[in-house]
């Protein structure tokens, strides 16, 4: 049986000013559908779009033309407002720097995304302890950011993108400044998140083992998307 489409993007255009009389056209009628529970994994050369693609996906851009749509909401036409509360409760984010709050703990920093929605660190401590256990790192919810290796410091990450039990988590070249051992762990987490809770993940790599283990594989060329490069969905 065939799983539902949870995010679609329609005729997506970017551009960007470069100068006066010059733009640079990275996106040029980006069509994607994505179905809930799939690991989906976007390739292309670097400059090719993918960062770009990403953002508009997770409404941290807006397209020049063109629609998002999650769980048909059309993010893209959501007010600023309306649009930044509601990454905070549909949407995880993880990028290739872990981007982790240097004077919180790791507990703290995963529990970021709900302290940020309103909710009290007493109420959601335990969820957040949860997580750091999922990724391997209950032993180290006390210590700083500076006090983590790189590799537990992108599993803090993750931890953190899932904490308000987003719809759709978008990682931008998670792996990009981790060592193989450290990568493949981190791939391994993915994959589990996929298979095990049926999380929708959607992420930018360059990493050969990341894009065998996706389910599906899509490739950016001159701007556009080349779908079907592979599907087990």
């Amino acid at each position: 049986m065939q799983k539902s489409i949870i995010l679609k993007a329609e005729g997506l255009h970017k551009t960007y000013e470069t100068g006066k009389t010059l733009s640079l056209h990275v996106l040029r009628g980006v069509d994607l559908e994505v179905r809930k529970g799939e690991l989906l994994a976007i390739i292309g050369p670097s400059g090719s779009g993918k960062s770009t693609l990403l953002h508009l996906l997770g409404g941290l851009d807006r397209p020049n033309s063109g629609a998002v749509s999650v769980n048909d909401i059309t993010i893209s036409s959501l007010s600023d407002e309306r649009l930044a509360a509601f990454r905070n409760t549909q949407l995880g984010f993880v990028f290739q720097f872990h981007h982790l709050l240097p004077e919180f703990t790791a507990l703290e920093n995963v529990a970021m995304p709900a302290l940020i929605h309103g909710s009290a660190f007493a109420t959601i401590r335990e969820k957040a302890a949860g997580l750091l256990k999922t990724v391997g790192l209950a032993d180290r919810s006390e210590h700083k950011p500076t006090e983590l290796s790189g590799g537990e410091q992108q599993r803090v990450a993750v931890a953190r993108a899932f904490m308000n039990n987003p719809q759709i988590i978008l990682a931008d070249e998670p792996s990009g400044n981790l060592d193989e051992q450290n990568g493949t762990k981190l791939h391994e987490l993915l994959v589990e998140f996929t298979e095990k809770r049926g999380q929708t993940i959607i992420v930018a790599t360059h990493n050969p083992d990341l894009i065998r283990r996706a389910h599906r594989v899509v490739q950016l060329v001159e701007g556009r998307l080349v779908t079907g490069v592979r599907a087990t969905l």
